[in-house]
Parts: structure tokens; C-alpha cells; sequence
């Protein structure tokens, strides 16, 4: 049952469950932390996240729970990653070497909404948006929104943020 404050939309999160990490950055428990990650200042990991090995986030990041984060992806700064998204290393798994991994890179201020899944070797550009649930299978563009399965164009980053109210 919740209390009353969180009916009303307030969120008090339990202190047992916060993971302090380096650069002011926290996670939730319980998570995965995969050896070397390598993250900058203010970061947030949410609870039930993996985060693989040798993953590089840069500064601002925000990762929301369940999301599942490969092996040597990385994520540039103040990148949004929804709940329960998924970025894939392995175009053709189980290779079990990691000679043929593909690692998805996701550049600065780009967001990737919950439940969509990014495939091995894909590149989101600077401000771009994936849509929530969608499957990309190839690169986005900077400041391109796209969405569905497989994603495909929808419109401008600008647009987006105008239907916002983010002018």
C-alpha cells in the first residue's frame, strides 16, 4: 500500500537501496555492475539494471530500471536511457568472443525509450531519440526521432521537444 506522500506523486527512495559511486554518481540495489565501468559526474543507475563490462558512461547520465547495457557499449553525456531498454554487443550471439562484438555507442543528449532495444554496432547520434518499444537495427542521425520495429524516421529532434513544450 502506498503512503501518503507517494500517492501524491512523491518518490522517497529507501537509503539501504542507494549505491554510492565515484563523481557524485548513484545506483539502486539491486543491480549489476559489470568490472571497469567507467562513468562520469552525477550519474544514475536504476534498480534491476545490468551494466556489462568495460561500459563507459560520460557525464549526466540517467539509466532507469531493468535496462540492460552490454559489454563495452558506451553512452556520451546526459544520455536518457528509459526503463527496460536493451543495447545489444553481438550481432550474431552467442559469439562468446569478444573479437566480434559490435558494441552500441550512444552519443551526447540522446534519449532511448523505455522497452526499445538497439542492435549491435548501432550509433544514435547527438540528440537523437529512439522510441519507446522500437527496434533499431541501424545508425539514427543527430537530432533524428525515430520509432517502431524496425525504427524508422518520424521527425526532427526540434519538433519532438516542440510537441514537448521544450521549445
Amino acid at each position: 500500500m502506498l503512503s501518503e506522500s507517494e500517492s501524491m506523486g512523491e518518490h522517497n527512495p529507501d537509503p539501504e537501496n542507494r549505491i554510492t559511486l565515484a563523481n557524485s554518481s548513484v545506483a539502486w540495489s539491486p543491480c549489476m555492475i559489470g568490472e571497469n565501468l567507467n562513468h562520469g559526474r552525477e550519474c544514475s543507475i536504476g534498480a534491476m539494471t545490468h551494466i556489462g563490462r568495460n561500459v563507459t558512461m560520460g557525464d549526466k547520465c540517467r539509466i532507469q530500471g531493468g535496462a540492460y547495457i552490454a559489454d563495452e557499449c558506451s553512452l556520451g553525456n546526459s544520455v536518457f536511457i528509459g526503463p527496460n531498454a536493451t543495447l545489444l554487443n553481438d550481432k550474431y550471439p552467442p559469439s562468446g568472443d569478444s573479437k566480434y562484438w559490435s558494441p552500441v555507442k550512444i552519443q551526447d543528449n540522446a534519449v532511448i525509450g523505455g522497452g526499445a532495444t538497439v542492435i549491435a554496432g548501432c550509433i544514435v547520434g547527438i540528440d537523437a531519440v529512439l522510441g519507446a518499444g522500437s527496434v533499431l537495427t541501424r545508425d539514427i542521425p543527430a537530432g533524428e526521432v525515430w520509432a517502431g520495429n524496425p525504427a524508422k524516421f518520424m521527425m526532427s529532434r526540434k519538433q519532438y521537444d516542440s510537441k514537448r513544450g521544450n521549445s
